[in-house]
């Protein structure tokens, strides 16, 4: 039946990327990364107020992003009509980066969670759906992307989970090592193991892609999985896991030198209670009317390396008017299924994605004033 299964995959048609429907998000569009971005910032004594979103967006800079595993399709790949999982996670994940980039997402044939749950039950990968007709996709997309709308800007690899995956794979077959290397700013890909050699930021899953310690550094990566600071990792957790005499990269989007700092999350309320955004319940006395809110002071983090694993370790601050400590999301589940292994796996690029949205612009500041130079 596998043999069948992966058969047909290979034959699939390709994706026509130069059709717009085939597309999530394309600048310009009045698509799900148009909305509104506007955010309600709580301080940490239950004041609030609405943080109007930047209204001069750069022309100049492109970012393209490749969504995690969202599709609620039944088959173990997904089609090419987005349901509110592909929509959902680009919206809370990507579409705040139309403030500092053009959004470009194509809709892609990924494993879908319900081949990933088939996977994570039985522990066999083979059974959650081709990956490589998954990568086929993307590939296509981003060829097309390069043809038709690049015209030489430097750009911003985004991804996360199955997206960074992904991407991984992109950078290590179509990037690395070649011309275009040069015009990559950044890739960011949570979710995924960048492997290094210990102590060191490049010759692991690149070859000449290094990861990123310093905001004006371009060309390089940023990476991080993310677990509960205080959390006894199980033995089984699934992120950040070092092997082959490798060790997964970890880059502290807020502070990418190393050491602890404040994050600047992002959070989304509620648009699937699924819990794959971090999101809490609007509080008596807290009116929320924004699609996003930040939090100053609610969460701090850091790298660290425990046993075999590499991690991004997440404080939540306690004490905090309304108990919002108690209502931060996490644990990784699908459908009624929970899996504690996966940390903070879910909410990786909520927790830093205003640390992120600081780090795409300051790398294209630097990108200006090199080219200028010149």
């Amino acid at each position: 039946m596998l043999t069948i299964m992966l058969a047909a995959a290979a034959t699939a048609a390709p994706v026509d990327y130069t059709r717009d429907d085939t597309w999530l998000c394309r600048p310009g569009r009045n698509d799900v990364c148009a909305g509104d971005l506007s955010m309600t910032r709580i301080d940490p004594d239950g004041s609030s107020h609405i943080v109007r979103a930047p209204q001069v967006r750069p022309a100049d800079i492109d970012c393209f992003y490749v969504y995690p595993t969202a599709s609620l399709d039944p088959g173990n790949n997904s089609d090419l009509i987005p349901g509110d999982g592909e929509k959902g996670l680009t919206t809370a994940q990507f579409a705040p980066f139309r403030s500092v980039c053009r959004p470009f997402a194509p809709l892609y044939r990924q494993v879908t969670l319900t081949g990933l749950r088939k996977a994570m039950t039985s522990k066999n990968l083979s059974d959650a759906g081709d990956f490589d007709l998954a990568y086929r996709d993307v590939l296509a997309a981003w060829r097309s992307y390069l043809k038709r709308d690049n015209k030489r800007r430097p750009f911003v690899l985004v991804g996360h989970s199955q997206g960074s995956s992904m991407l991984k794979r992109l950078i290590a077959e179509e990037i690395d090592g070649k011309p275009i290397q040069r015009r990559m700013l950044s890739a960011i890909l949570p979710g995924t193991a960048i492997l290094v050699p210990p102590g060191g930021d490049r010759g692991g899953s690149f070859k000449t892609v290094p990861l990123c310690r310093d905001a004006a550094q371009t060309g390089c990566v940023v990476t991080w999985a993310s677990y509960r600071a205080g959390a006894v990792l199980p033995d089984n957790a699934l992120f950040g896991r070092s092997t082959d005499g490798m060790e997964a990269g970890c880059t502290n989007p807020a502070r990418l030198q190393g050491g602890a700092a404040p994050l600047d999350p992002i959070l989304g309320f509620p648009w699937w209670k699924g819990g794959y955004a971090l999101y809490a319940a609007p509080k008596q006395g807290w009116p929320v009317s924004t699609r996003f809110v930040q939090m100053p002071g609610l969460l701090a983090g850091e790298c660290v390396r425990a046993g075999a694993y590499t991690y991004l370790a997440v404080k939540v601050a306690g004490g905090r008017t309304g108990g919002i400590a108690d209502t931060v999301a996490g644990a990784g589940s699908v459908g009624d299924t929970a899996f504690p292994d996966w940390g903070f796996h879910v909410i990786d690029m909520a927790v830093v994605e205003g640390d992120l949205l600081r780090l795409v612009a300051s790398e294209h500041a630097a990108w200006r004033r090199r080219t200028t130079r010149r």
